[in-house]
C-alpha cells in the first residue's frame, strides 16, 4: 500500500511538471496608458520633440514645427500633473532660439546642478546644446559640435550612460545606429566625436509575440538607455500607431546588431487620436515608462505626457 501510494504521488508530480514545462512563457505586452498632463500648443510652438523623465518632473520640448527656429519647454509633475511653461533665464520670456529640432534630450547633474543635453539636428552651428535649469527656469550653458569621422553628424537621439568626476559618457542614436561619445564634465564648448557601437534590429522584431509587417516604414524617434539595467527603449511611430522596442544586455561595448527582446514590447494603436499618435521620447523614472506624444484627431491637437499602465522595469 505504501509503495503504491508513493508511486502514485511520484507519477502525479512528474505529470504536473511535464504539463508546466510544456506551457510557453507569456510575453509581457503593454498597450494601455494614462494621461498625466496635456502640453498645449503655444503661439509659436506646436511640434512635440525631446523628452526626459527626472526623479520628480517630466520635461517635454515643443518647437516651431517645420522651422526649428524657436522652442519652449514644459515641466510636468509626474504624480500630480501640475504643468509649468519654463522660463528662459538667459534672455527672458519662455521661448529660446538655441535648440533647433530638439529631437531628444537627457538629464545630467553636474556639481549638484541639473542640466539638459539636447540634440538639435542642425547641419551647422551646434548639434548639441546644454541647458542648466533651476526649478522652472533654464539657462543656456553650452554648445558643442558633433562629428563622425571628421564630418558633421546630426544624431536624433541622446541618452546619458555615466558620469565621473571628469567625464560624461553618452549614447547617441542616428536612425537605427547607436554611437558612443564622451564630453569633459564641465566643458561649455568643444567637439563631441562619435564612435559607432551597434545597430538596432527593427525588421522581424516581435510585438506581442508577432511581427509587424510594415515596421520598417515607421519613423525613428528618440530613445532611452537605462544604464544600471543595460536596457534600451526605442520608440517608432507611424500615423496613429506607436511601438516601443526593447533591447536587453546592451552597453557601450556592444557591437554588431542588437536583437529586440522577444518577451517584452509596447504598442499603442489609438482610435481616439486617429490622425496622429506619435511617441516622441521615452524615459524611466522609479521603474515606470513615461513618454510624450504628438496626438491629434480631426478635432485638433491633444499633445501630452503619459505613462504606460502596469509596467515596472525589473
Amino acid at each position: 500500500m505504501r509503495f503504491g501510494r508513493r508511486l502514485t504521488i511520484s507519477v502525479a508530480m512528474v505529470l504536473g511538471l511535464l504539463v508546466l514545462s510544456g506551457q510557453p512563457a507569456q510575453a509581457a505586452y503593454y498597450n494601455t496608458y494614462s494621461d498625466i498632463a496635456g502640453t498645449p500648443d503655444t503661439s509659436c510652438c506646436t511640434g512635440v520633440q525631446g523628452f526626459a523623465a527626472g526623479a520628480t518632473y517630466l520635461y517635454s520640448i515643443k518647437n516651431h514645427t517645420d522651422h526649428d527656429d524657436v522652442s519652449v519647454i514644459y515641466r510636468v509633475h509626474k504624480t500630480t500633473g501640475d504643468r509649468v511653461l519654463m522660463a528662459n533665464g538667459t534672455s527672458g520670456g519662455s521661448t529660446n532660439t538655441w535648440l533647433g529640432h530638439a529631437n531628444d534630450m537627457t538629464i545630467v547633474d553636474i556639481d549638484g546642478q541639473h542640466h539638459m543635453f539636447v540634440v538639435t539636428m542642425n547641419t551647422s552651428g551646434a548639434q548639441l546644446v546644454r541647458l542648466r535649469y533651476d526649478g522652472t527656469t533654464y539657462y543656456h550653458a553650452g554648445s558643442y559640435q558633433v562629428r563622425l569621422n571628421g564630418a558633421v553628424s546630426t544624431p536624433s537621439g541622446i541618452s546619458r550612460v555615466s558620469v565621473t568626476s571628469t567625464t560624461i559618457t553618452f549614447m547617441f542614436k542616428s536612425g537605427r545606429t547607436v554611437y558612443n561619445a564622451g564630453l569633459p564634465l564641465r566643458a561649455s564648448s568643444g567637439t563631441v566625436n562619435l564612435t559607432k557601437a551597434f545597430d538596432l534590429q527593427v525588421e522581424g522584431a516581435l510585438v506581442n509575440g508577432a511581427t509587424v509587417p510594415d515596421l520598417g516604414t515607421f519613423a525613428n524617434q528618440g530613445f532611452f538607455y537605462d544604464a544600471p539595467k543595460k536596457v534600451l527603449y526605442y520608440p517608432l511611430t507611424k500615423d496613429n500607431r506607436s511601438i516601443v522596442l526593447v533591447y536587453r544586455n546592451v552597453s557601450p561595448t556592444t557591437t554588431g546588431t542588437a536583437p529586440a527582446a522577444t518577451d517584452l514590447s509596447f504598442r499603442i494603436t489609438s482610435s481616439a487620436y486617429s490622425t496622429k499618435f506619435e511617441i516622441e521620447g521615452v524615459g524611466i523614472s522609479d521603474g515606470k515608462l513615461y513618454f510624450n506624444t504628438n496626438r491629434a484627431n480631426p478635432d485638433g491637437a491633444y499633445d501630452g505626457v503619459h505613462v504606460f499602465n502596469g509596467y515596472v522595469a525589473a
